[in-house]
């Protein structure tokens, strides 16, 4: 499958086209701009904390707000929430958050303007079965989902109201695992069964979303839905809404985030997007708007090179296959490439600021100083550079020529496309370093371009120059590393924002979990409020801590629940003790 099936152009910019879609009187896809959402936090039932949120949400610029229901009580407040927000005149679009419960999806379509379905669990419930389904068995199986998924779809269309088919990577059902595997294409699939049954009713007002913590899993599955709607036809041109499920909090939920959404919207994917943090959902907003603003006004790019296709495969993560070199580095000799880590280069300039203080930077050490390497400098317009790069046999570290006409994500992708894999890349997050702009924007743009990069397979050492401050520059460039997935080199935590359905304060157990296991490198813990997105959130975490019931969490092996029912005020000790049941645990230095 080659790129040009999800997109345009690899090396160039132009956002995919999409039908409109209208929430209400906002409108998606089409002409519209990127489009800002968040969900509130608040218990549905309580109708004053939920409007205060959702003016909250207003106020930062959200366009947009999700409020969960769990039941059919939860979703009918959501009447009295809508009523409340008219009488103060205000008319933000809401939108339902179902799982499990067509009946409540039912009701919650009286009152809002959107309903959210996810498909792995609006009509199944997980039970991990393994089986082989005949045609016929999984006929009957869709035949099953159509008769639940029919009543919602034709009030819907009566009552001018959208949807969102919003595919999960932790949910999907015992049927898709077994014929598709745990995978984006199982995913893809999951959601064009619902889909399909919609457009046989002649409804069309939905939008499509592939979401998971994983950035790589994320980028894929958005890539393939892509492509195989592109397969299916120019009507199935649908709006597609961006998210990363479970980011966390603080720098690296951001970085995480950026790196998912970032990445798609560099590829012209995506009509509207949600950033997912464990704070008050208010800051998230800040976070979203700071991600589309480089697309808000950025039109379709003339293509660069014609006929030149990608060294990389799009849907599935290889990294590039370099020849191990050695090079002099700060403490030594460090080899690169050739399934080394990836390493973090920096300018002498940011060694001598830190120089003082190395043994106090733990993990962050600068390893390699950029005036110090012998790095071939390319510019991959150029046929006759690359081509002399190309004529030497032993391999040399090459990167992209500061200045050249291309973004800096086009640039290396050309660069790795037309240069022999043997030579390994030096990947850079700015081409035309400035210092300009806040830090926000420079965490943003670099995890954007060095995130995106790193999915697709290239770089065997970064060089990060956007944030000019010596130690935050250094830290951005392992904890782009770290969310890329690429270098665990400390404790790694998927956490979920939290919303109405959460059964603990999310942000002060991830707080207290932080300060009991932040010591455990390469030890992945996942903090989920409920289970609502299923286990498989949980798929790459090596232990979970999950509410499950008020005041009791489950504490979980991988996928696997071995801990139920334990009250909060001793389950983080209780994971302290299953981490060491599995000879995890060292004790802090």
């Amino acid at each position: 499958m080659t790129a040009s099936v999800y997109a345009a152009d690899l090396f160039s910019y132009s956002r995919r086209p999409s039908r409109e879609v209208m929430v209400g009187d906002l409108g998606f896809g089409g002409s519209n701009p990127i489009r800002v959402q968040s969900m509130i936090t608040s218990d549905t039932m309580d109708t004053e904390a939920c409007v205060a949120q959702t003016l909250r949400l207003m106020e930062a610029g959200c366009e947009m707000v999700r409020i969960t229901a769990p039941t059919v009580k939860d979703a009918a407040n959501l009447r009295n929430i809508r009523e409340e927000l008219n009488r103060r005149g205000r008319r933000v679009p809401l939108v339902a958050d179902i799982h499990f419960k067509p009946e409540a999806a039912l009701e919650a379509a009286k009152w809002v303007e959107k309903v959210r379905i996810n498909p792995g669990n609006f009509a199944d419930s997980k039970k991990f079965a393994s089986r082989d389904y005949t045609d016929a068995e999984y006929s009957a199986e869709i035949d099953r989902i159509r008769e639940r998924f029919i009543p919602l779809v034709k009030l819907c269309q009566e009552r001018g109201v959208a949807m969102r088919i919003g595919t999960n990577h932790g949910s999907l059902s015992d049927r898709i695992m077994n014929r598709f595997g745990d995978s984006p294409l199982g995913m893809v699939e999951s959601a064009l069964e619902f889909a399909r049954i919609a457009r046989d009713l002649g409804y069309h007002r939905f939008v499509f979303s592939m979401k998971a913590s994983n950035p790589k899993v994320m980028i894929a599955a958005y890539r393939l839905l892509v492509a195989r709607l592109n397969a299916e036809g120019p009507d199935w041109n649908y709006p597609i809404h961006l998210g990363v499920t479970e980011a966390g909090d603080g720098e690296d939920g951001r970085i995480k985030s950026a790196i998912g959404i970032g990445s798609l919207l560099s590829d012209g994917i995506g009509d509207t997007i949600r950033v997912s943090l464990t704070e008050d959902s208010h800051h998230e907003i800040p976070v979203a708007r700071a991600l589309i603003a480089p697309f808000l006004n950025h039109g379709a790019e003339a293509s660069p090179v014609n006929g030149v296709q990608p060294a990389w495969d799009p849907y599935d993560y290889v990294r590039r296959a370099s020849e191990r070199i050695e090079l002099s580095g700060i403490s030594g000799p460090v080899p690169l490439a050739g399934g080394e880590v990836v390493r973090v280069t920096v300018s002498r300039r940011v060694d001598d600021a830190v120089a003082h203080k190395r043994a106090g930077l733990g993990d962050y050490q600068p390893e390699l100083i950029l005036e110090d390497l012998p790095l071939v400098e390319v510019d991959p317009l150029s046929e006759e550079e690359t081509d002399a790069v190309n004529a030497v046999t032993e391999p040399r570290l090459i990167t992209v020529r500061d200045g050249v006409a291309l973004s800096p994500i086009a640039a290396f992708r050309l660069l790795a496309s037309r240069v022999d894999p043997r030579h390994p890349i030096l990947i850079k997050d700015t081409l035309s370093p400035s210092g300009e702009g806040e830090f926000l924007e420079h965490l943003l743009g670099s995890a954007t371009v060095l995130g995106s990069l790193l999915c697709d397979g290239i770089g065997d050492a970064v060089l990060l120059r956007s944030e000019e401050a010596p130690g935050q520059s250094l830290r951005l460039a392992y904890n782009i590393l770290q969310a890329a997935g690429v270098r665990i080199f400390k404790t790694d935590y998927v956490a979920c924002p939290s919303c109405g359905r959460t059964l603990f304060n999310l942000q002060e157990t991830t707080a207290r979990i932080k300060a009991s296991t932040a010591h455990l490198k390469g030890v992945r813990i996942a903090i989920m409020g409920c289970i609502v997105n299923g286990p498989g959130e949980m798929a790459d975490a090596d232990f979970g801590y999950v509410g499950g019931a008020p005041g009791k969490v489950n504490l979980y092996v991988g996928k696997q629940a071995v801990k139920f029912n334990i009250s909060e005020a001793e389950a983080v000790d209780r994971l302290i003790d299953l981490i060491r049941e599995h000879n995890k645990w060292v004790d802090p230095a």
